[in-house]
C-alpha cells in the first residue's frame, strides 16, 4: 500500500500520539512520586515499569480491536476488557516492583497504599485507549465498506453502460444488413460499398469500447461513417447539415451517443415520406457546457411521429443518467413541423476526465 495513503498517515499519527502520551504519563508519574519523597532512581524505575506494562496493555487492546470489533455489546465489552486488563496490569507492576524494591520498606508501604489509585488511573487510561481503538477501527471498517460499496456500484454502472452500448450495435446492424440484402440483387456495387463502410464503422466501434470520453470533432468524424451508410440506403433523399463551432469541436462527449439521435431523426424524418429530408446537427458551447441539437422534419398528423422516441432516446437518457447522476440532459420539442432533440453534456475538469477515461 502506498505510504501516502490516508490509512498510513492516520496510523503514523495514532502511533505518535500513543508514544507522546506514554512519555507524558511517565513524566507525570515520576514527578508525583518525587513529590512524595521517593528518590530519583526509585521514581524512574516505578514510572518506566508501570508505563511499559501500560504500553503492553495498550498493545493488547489495539490488536484485539484490529481483529475483533464488538457489535451491540461494545460498551459492556469495553468496560469488562478495561477492568480485566487493569487488574492484570496492576498485578504485573506489583510483582515486578517487588522484585526491584522488596528491601525498601518505605517504598513498598507507599506502593501498597497507592494500589487503589493506581488501579483507578490504569482503568481510566486503558478504557480511553480501548474506546479510541474501538472508534478508530470502526471508522476504518466503515470507510472500507463505503469504498467497497462505491466500487460495486461503479462496476454495476459500467456493466449497465456496456450492456446499453451492446444493445445499440445489433439494433443498427440489423437495419444495415437488411439494406445490404435489399441492394445485393438490384445494385450489387452499392451493396459491396455499403459492406465496406459497415466494416469501417464497426472497426471504429471496437476502438471506442474502452473510451468513455472523446472530443466532439472525433465523434462527428465517426458519425459521418454512419451517415455514409445511411446515404447508401436512402440515396439523394437523405441530406445532412452539420454545424459545429470550433470550441464545441474540442468539448468532450461520451462516444457513440449521437448515433441514436441521428438514427431516430432518420427514422421519423424519412420513413413516411418520399421527398428529400435534411437532418441538421448543430453544436455550440452554452455556459461552458456542450449543447447539441439534432433536428428533422416532423409531421404532426402522423401518430407514430407524434408519439415515439424509440429505443435511441431512451438509451441516451439512461446512459446520461448513469454517467452524470441527474436527469434532464436530453430534451425534445416540436415546432413548425420540425422535431428537435437537445443534448446537454456537462464538461468536467481535466483531472476528472482523466479518471473517467
Amino acid at each position: 500500500m502506498n505510504q501516502n495513503h490516508p490509512y498510513k498517515q492516520r496510523s503514523y499519527f495514532l502511533a505518535l500520539s500513543y508514544l507522546a502520551g506514554w512519555i507524558l504519563v511517565s513524566l507525570l508519574q515520576y514527578k508525583a512520586l518525587t513529590n512524595f519523597g521517593i528518590d530519583f532512581y526509585t521514581a524512574i524505575v516505578d514510572a518506566i515499569v508501570s508505563n511499559l506494562c501500560l504500553a503492553g496493555a495498550a498493545f493488547i487492546v489495539v490488536n484485539n480491536m484490529r481483529y475483533y470489533l464488538p457489535g451491540k455489546e461494545r460498551y459492556w465489552y469495553v468496560v469488562v476488557l478495561s477492568l480485566g486488563l487493569s487488574a492484570v496490569w496492576l498485578i504485573a507492576i506489583r510483582g515486578i516492583l517487588w522484585i526491584f524494591f522488596q528491601d525498601n520498606e518505605t517504598y513498598m508501604q507507599m506502593l501498597s497504599q497507592s494500589l487503589y489509585i493506581r488501579y483507578t488511573l490504569g482503568f481510566l487510561l486503558i478504557g480511553c485507549i480501548t474506546m479510541i481503538s474501538l472508534l478508530w477501527y470502526t471508522q476504518q471498517n466503515d470507510t472500507k465498506a463505503q469504498e467497497k460499496k462505491v466500487e460495486l456500484e461503479q462496476l454495476a454502472k459500467d456493466a449497465e453502460l456496456f450492456k446499453l452500448r451492446q444493445q445499440l450495435q445489433p439494433h443498427f446492424l440489423f437495419n444495415s444488413l437488411n439494406s445490404i440484402s435489399a441492394l445485393a440483387g438490384s445494385q450489387p456495387e452499392k451493396a459491396r460499398h455499403m459492406i465496406q463502410q459497415l466494416s469501417d464503422f464497426l472497426r471504429g466501434t471496437l476502438k471506442k469500447e474502452d473510451q468513455q470520453w472523446v472530443p466532439l470533432k472525433e465523434e462527428i468524424a465517426y458519425l459521418q461513417l454512419y451517415l455514409d451508410i445511411e446515404k447508401v440506403r436512402f440515396g439523394h433523399r437523405l441530406e445532412t447539415e452539420i454545424l459545429i463551432s470550433e470550441a464545441a469541436g474540442l468539448a468532450l462527449i461520451p462516444p457513440m451517443i449521437l448515433q441514436p439521435l441521428v438514427e431516430n431523426a432518420i427514422k421519423f424524418g424519412l420513413y413516411d415520406t418520399i421527398e428529400s429530408v435534411t437532418i441538421s446537427i448543430k453544436a455550440t458551447m452554452v455556459d461552458r457546457d456542450l449543447q447539441v441539437l439534432v433536428s428533422n422534419p416532423f409531421d404532426p398528423t402522423n401518430h407514430q411521429n407524434a408519439k415515439g422516441t424509440g429505443f435511441g432516446l431512451s438509451y441516451i437518457q439512461r446512459r446520461l443518467f448513469l454517467l452524470f447522476g441527474r436527469p434532464g440532459l436530453l430534451n425534445s420539442s416540436s415546432q413548425d413541423q420540425e422535431f428537435t432533440a437537445q443534448l446537454h453534456i456537462p464538461q468536467i475538469n481535466f483531472e476528472e476526465q482523466t479518471k473517467l477515461s
